[in-house]
């Protein structure tokens, strides 16, 4: 087991910059995702790390050692990639074998550990079998024990969910989480998915345009997003934004909508009086009744336990959620009223979090 340290990694291609000097420091032990939309760098990071590509600057450390120019294969990791990459003419057993059949493990070493991770993942059954006459989650299961087998300091996963149906992507995303507790390794996880972020992570990194937005515990990020990025892409469904300016009404501190609209926030905010902002409120946040937000309903979606309504409010849709059943139909009008000590507010212009006064709350 062993830690890993980035320190303002940079990667270019060319003359086009990918990452943009990430640092982080992983624990020994941690489950860390990186998260982010298509294109955000954080394959490119694992990629890094897995040594299959080279760094352009900065330093990345595993257990303490430096290991810039070190060959993949010295750096003591295991990678599981988004399409299994299994040897269709090989075994189960020999496709989990094959990297210590490279090395040169006793074939008594090879067996066992074969059987450990066979017993652990439940494919103790299936070690005869080839490759295709295995469903898409043994499939999965097989590349996760090429990699235990190993007994690697770190686990790298690059979306290894993302050719599994829903139900089994639910099911996969415990299984794996599970067996990195069992066996306390440290990983590096990436997904675009934020629900599997979510769910899995110690900590999580949010990249965008090859730069880090944030890290965090998935509640930090939920509860606490550093800037209008974060707040967005954390949460599902995600948080809705709605322009405004923030000034006065009466005595009530106010974001006064683009459609007219007005919604009373927190007092502590009035140092931001004047500029243009953005009102987060999360779609659990939102209440129906008289409320400051009014519109149409355009949407309803419900699953049996919950409703999720998008409401029309001039040019701005809302994603509502309700933990309950409703009867609404679409065309219906709505109001809606956001929970004021719960809504966050960000720059309009470079989506930086507008943190309110203490002493003026």
């Amino acid at each position: 087991m062993a830690s890993v340290a980035f320190q303002d990694l940079k990667k270019s291609f060319g003359r086009v910059d990918v990452l943009h000097g990430v640092s982080a420091d992983i624990a020994d032990g941690e489950f860390l995702v990186l998260v982010g939309p298509s294109g955000c760098g954080k394959s490119t990071l694992l990629r890094m790390v897995a040594g299959l590509e080279d760094i352009t600057g900065g330093t990345l450390q595993i257990g303490g050692r430096v290991v810039n120019d070190v060959p993949p294969k010295q750096r003591d990791i295991a990678m599981v990639f988004q399409n299994y990459a299994l040897y269709p003419h090989l075994s189960v057993a020999e496709n989990m074998a094959f990297s210590l059949t490279l090395a040169g493990a006793p074939r008594a070493e090879k067996d066992r550990r074969v059987r450990d991770a066979a017993q652990i993942l439940g494919l103790s059954e299936l070690l005869d079998r080839k490759p295709r006459q295995l469903s898409g989650g043994q499939r999965q299961r097989v590349a996760m024990g090429r990699a235990i087998v190993r007994d690697p300091q770190v686990f790298l996963f690059d979306e290894p969910l993302s050719n599994l149906d829903a139900k089994l992507r639910v099911q996969m995303r415990g299984e794996i989480r599970a067996l990195q507790q069992r066996l306390g390794t440290t990983a590096i996880y990436v997904t675009h998915d934020q629900v599997e972020a979510m769910t899995m992570a110690d900590r999580i990194i949010v990249m965008n345009n090859g730069h880090v937005e944030q890290v965090g515990t998935p509640l930090e990020l939920y509860d606490d997003p550093a800037n209008a990025f974060v707040a967005g892409f954390i949460g599902s469904p995600a948080m809705n934004m709605i322009e405004g300016a923030l000034g006065w009404q009466g005595d009530r501190l106010v974001v006064r909508t683009d459609q007219g609209q007005m919604v009373a926030v927190e007092a502590g905010h009035a140092p931001h009086l004047g500029r243009r902002v953005l009102l987060g409120v999360r779609p659990e946040h939102l209440r129906l009744g008289v409320g400051a937000l009014e519109g149409h309903v355009e949407v309803i979606e419900t699953t049996g336990a919950e409703t999720q309504l998008i409401v029309s409010c001039g040019s701005v849709s809302l994603t509502a959620l309700f933990h309950e059943r409703l009867s609404y139909t679409v065309g219906d009008r709505v109001a809606l009223a956001p929970d004021g000590d719960k809504a966050l507010l960000f720059d309009a212009i470079d989506g930086g979090r507008l943190r309110p006064d203490p002493s003026l709350q």
